[in-house]
């Protein structure tokens, strides 16, 4: 268990102290005898806190968040989980990959998480396109299973709210996720009554709303990410260029 706590400590700021720590705290101690909330909350004390989130504290969230979105519909799916774990093995590598699914696990039986509270730390912390990412991989783990319930877009746009995420860009990112005759306008962020310079104008905006370089602080392993949701950005004002003969 030492690697595991070495992991654990190792690049973590805002995620060791608040609600979110506590929830740690809890989460580790369910599976490593003799550790307690106390120790995460100890070991916070010592870590400087900063304006801006790394990578440990985006990983963190994204599990927390994850654990929410699985468990919003009352079953937990293996395809869900399956997903949360391919995911994180291929951003850190199987031994980190391996020490983040040990506390997934743990949030997932957690059933005192107050989403508001651990929404208010991330957003107090982590900026605005970091923010964004996380939306969007919580759609990719509702689709996992290949059918996105009401339950999970629900609880995902409550999440949104929680983190200050715009009704725009939340369904900028949803359509992401699915087929529409309107999906590339709604990219976009406008409508189909928009005109090309305001669809040119649009584009420009998303481009560098979603431009991979804004997770650059993250770390090279969220930047796939990013890349996923620039390339969206940029096949929607491709669909309307060829539609309109732009």
């Amino acid at each position: 268990m030492a690697n595991f706590i070495k992991w654990l400590g190792a690049g973590l700021g805002f995620s060791l102290g608040g609600p979110i720590g506590s929830i740690l705290g809890y989460a580790v101690g369910s599976f490593i005898e003799g550790f307690s909330k106390e120790d995460i909350e100890k070991a916070a004390a010592y870590k400087k806190t900063s304006a801006n989130s790394n990578s440990g504290d985006f990983e963190i969230s994204l599990l927390l968040l994850s654990a929410v979105v699985i468990k919003s519909d009352g079953k937990v799916d293996q395809r869900e989980l399956t997903f949360v774990r391919d995911h994180f093995k291929n951003m850190y590598g199987e031994e980190r990959a391996n020490h983040a699914f040990k506390l997934f696990r743990a949030f997932i039986k957690n059933n005192e998480v107050s989403t508001q509270k651990v929404c208010t730390q991330i957003r107090n912390h982590m900026s605005h396109a970091s923010r964004l990412q996380l939306i969007h991989f919580l759609f990719g783990i509702a689709k996992s299973d290949g059918y996105v319930s009401d339950v999970e877009v629900n609880t995902i746009k409550t999440i949104a709210s929680y983190l200050y995420v715009s009704s725009y860009d939340f369904e900028s990112i949803k359509a992401m996720f699915y087929d529409s005759t309107e999906r590339a306008y709604i990219i976009l962020e406008i409508s189909k009554t928009a005109t090309n310079e305001e669809v040119k104008k649009a584009y420009r905006k998303m481009v560098k709303k979603y431009h991979p370089d804004k997770l650059q602080h993250l770390g090279e392993e969220h930047l796939k990410g990013a890349e996923e949701k620039f390339k969206q950005v940029q096949k929607a004002y491709e669909q309307i260029q060829k539609e309109r003969g732009i």
